[in-house]
């Protein structure tokens, strides 16, 4: 967890585990609430508005038919 926390990639620590794969590695590590935090600090926000749904009168009638 420390060199995931140090910034050190994956697939370089399995290697020096001598894991054959890096999803072995995956088994024993899980992001802490600070590197989580990191990580969204990194994203932008979409630029996609987000409408709620809302059923039109048509949709409720054929769903009360069920």
């Amino acid at each position: 967890m420390h060199l995931l926390q140090a910034g050190i990639a994956p697939e370089i620590i399995a290697l020096w585990l001598g894991h054959e794969s890096p999803v072995t590695t995956h088994f024993y590590v899980e992001a802490d609430l600070d590197m989580k935090r990191r990580t969204l600090e990194k994203l932008t926000p979409a630029k996609v508005k987000h409408k709620t749904f809302e059923p039109t009168d048509h949709l409720l009638r054929f769903l009360d038919q069920l």
